[in-house]
């Protein structure tokens, strides 16, 4: 049985984490950590079943791999280094990844170069700010925003190591996700639920 730990007061590390009670999920961002907590929602679920689906199957045969939450994505500035020095751990709705030396038995060790973000209430504004900022910074080539409610996307692409603004797109649209070569998300078919 795991016990409550109060993680608002310290800086943590990955190796902290790995201590932490499994039925507990939490976010490391520069040594902050953020409960994950309650569970999504129904409509998040459905949308993440769906683009995960989706894009898993186009993906079969391929060199990039897809994984959906609860997956561990470590960030560092210094690559490949001690579990007592990342500071940096989130668990993004979807993540793809195309190369194969950033994966390991604990996940993905650097950035994805998809990451794909459902927000819900309690996880949007850090959505568009906190995540943004370290997704930016840490060279996520592609990062989306869904949001369910609103029945949108947008979508940042990585320019000279900045996003610019988003591409917009709503429920009837279709995105292409080039990043992946001919891909086409239909959105009638991720909101249909």
């Amino acid at each position: 049985m795991g016990y409550a730990l109060d993680k608002t007061e310290q800086k943590w590390t990955y190796a902290d984490y790995l201590t932490w009670p499994e039925g507990e999920r939490w976010e490391l961002i520069d040594g902050v950590a953020y409960a994950m907590s309650p569970a999504p929602g129904i409509s998040h679920q459905r949308i993440s079943r769906i683009l995960t689906r989706t894009i898993d199957t186009y993906l079969i045969g391929k060199k990039c791999e897809l994984f959906a939450a609860p997956f561990d994505v470590r960030l560092s500035e210094q690559g490949h280094i001690s579990d007592n020095y990342v500071d940096t751990v989130v668990q993004p709705d979807i993540v793809v990844v195309c190369d194969k030396e950033k994966l390991d038995d604990r996940g993905c060790n650097g950035a994805p170069d998809l990451i794909i973000e459902i927000t819900s209430p309690s996880t949007g504004k850090m959505d568009l700010t906190v995540k943004f900022d370290l997704y930016e910074r840490s060279g996520v080539k592609e990062y989306w925003i869904v949001h369910p409610e609103e029945k949108t996307v947008m979508l940042f692409k990585l320019l000279d190591g900045r996003y610019g603004a988003p591409e917009r797109y709503a429920d009837g649209d279709r995105i292409p996700v080039a990043i992946l070569g001919e891909l086409v998300i239909d959105l009638n078919e991720v909101f249909a639920g």
